[in-house]
């Protein structure tokens, strides 16, 4: 199904204009462009931010991949640490 075909489906199933399908649409796009390495950094910086240690933030990536919508492997500490610091 390409672009055109979902907006027609999409607005004319749930009655939103062409509109508020392109927000919706450049929103998830966005949503689901995002890398693992990306994810990992993004959230490895909000975490810090938020006072946690990186033996708690590393532990917490680690569960976090597994629930995203990219096909994350299962990485370890070490994986991570490298993720974030190259």
């Amino acid at each position: 199904m390409n672009r055109v075909d979902l907006q027609d489906h999409v607005t004319q199933s749930f009655g939103i204009r062409s509109e508020e399908f392109a927000r919706l649409y450049e929103a998830f796009a966005a949503y689901f462009d995002v890398t693992l390495e990306e994810f990992v950094r993004r959230r490895h910086l909000e975490l810090q931010k938020a006072g946690n240690k990186n033996p708690d933030i590393y532990a917490a990536l680690r569960q976090e991949v597994l629930d995203m919508r990219f096909a994350a492997r299962n990485v370890t500490e070490r994986q991570i640490r490298r993720l974030i610091y190259g």
